[in-house]
């Protein structure tokens, strides 16, 4: 999971030494920017300070630099130590390309971590669908919602899913292995035990079938509605953010990352009205044939089945190892989510009745706890 800029969701405060390293790398950042934006704009007054926009999931921090009656930008701090960028370069030329709305990189120093990106301005998905579902207002939640599965069809249409990585069997389970890890051992302390551990090996070798029968294409990884951006002008197609964990893998994760999202839920008629408007899509594009719409549903819930287990694990590890406790609050509906849908495959029942029983209520008496 990638970018989260709500203030619920910021960083906690760092220690001194990281605050230091901080400072030094932002001070770095700003040099860097200036030199690179006077090079693009050599007639540019002098410009002012970066401002803090928002850290994420990972290492990286974003900052908007707003030169004097000029567009602004988006300076991205990604400490190469941490965090690779080359990926984040490749795959935007790829979306680009494909003439999806990703951010245009301006100027890159790879050795030293800084990037300079398109700023497509702050207004996220996730507040207009939270305001559009308050008030009832399913029209502009359907057309958000279309925009965005026309942007995935482009993505799984347009990108050749030979140019990234396999999500293969190996990374699906190690992604799903933060569950035991993080999710019951590091914040539950639940150690499972032979017959537990037996169980969601069980878990993992289906679900991993599951995802490896589809029909594979472009995978963005983490396409949801904090990772979405509004249009400021142009077509009604959001700008697309982090995406540098692209993979080859199956053409429903994408899909149920953003109709079954961490951070707002929709009810089934929704939800089918809108698996229904991708899959015309996908069929008239000849991204999916030969596949029944039973069959593409029931991929459809084993696939996020497989992504919140995962999740689960990746927001607990966010709370424990990077202090970022906001991430708990997300928590509940991610459970709210896995124990719907695995009760409807009886594949999923071990697993289930051991969550339900067991996990489920040391979860939430953990989380109340913390409130």
């Amino acid at each position: 999971m990638e970018r989260s800029p709500s203030t619920r969701q910021e960083a906690a405060a760092p220690a001194a030494g990281a605050a230091a390293e901080q400072d030094g790398r932002r001070a770095g950042l700003t040099a860097w920017t200036r030199a690179r934006l006077r090079q693009m704009l050599p007639d540019m007054p002098e410009l002012g300070e970066l401002e803090i926009v928002s850290g994420d999931a990972s290492h990286r921090r974003y900052f908007r630099a707003r030169p004097p009656a000029e567009t602004s930008y988006i300076a991205v701090d990604a400490p190469p130590q941490k965090e690779d960028s080359r990926p984040f370069v490749e795959v935007t030329r790829l979306l680009r390309a494909a003439s999806l709305r990703a951010p245009e990189l301006h100027a890159a120093d790879l050795e030293q971590g800084y990037m300079l990106l398109e700023d497509f301005g702050d207004q996220l998905y996730l507040p207009r669908l939270l305001q559009a579902q308050e008030s009832g207002d399913f029209e502009t939640a359907g057309r958000l919602y279309r925009a965005a599965i026309d942007s995935l069809l482009d993505l799984q249409q347009h990108v050749d899913p030979r140019e990234l990585p396999a999500y293969d069997k190996t990374e699906l389970t190690r992604e799903m292995s933060l569950f035991p890890d993080w999710f019951c051992r590091r914040w539950l302390q639940v150690e499972p035990n032979a017959e537990q551990m037996e169980i969601i090996d069980g878990c993992f070798d289906f679900l991993c079938g599951a995802a490896l029968s589809q029909t594979r294409v472009a995978v963005h990884r983490d396409y949801h509605s904090r990772n979405l951006m509004l249009p400021q002008a142009g077509p009604d197609r959001p700008g697309i953010l982090d995406f540098q964990d692209a993979v080859q893998g199956a053409c429903s994760y994408d899909l149920v990352s953003l109709l079954r999202d961490c951070y707002i839920k929709w009810d089934r008629r929704q939800l089918e009205e809108w698996i229904g408007y991708y899959l015309e899509g996908a069929r008239s594009r000849g991204i999916v044939s030969g596949v029944s719409d039973a069959q593409f549903r029931r991929d459809f819930d084993l696939m996020g089945l497989q992504r919140h287990l995962k999740v689960l694990g990746i927001f607990c590890r966010l709370t424990i190892r990077d202090h970022k406790a906001g991430f708990l609050a997300d928590i509940p509906l991610v459970m709210e989510y896995f124990t719907e849908v695995a009760g409807e495959y009886r594949e999923m029942e071990p697993i289930q009745s051991w969550f339900r029983r067991e996990l489920e209520p040391r979860a939430r008496e953990k989380l109340r706890s913390v409130n």
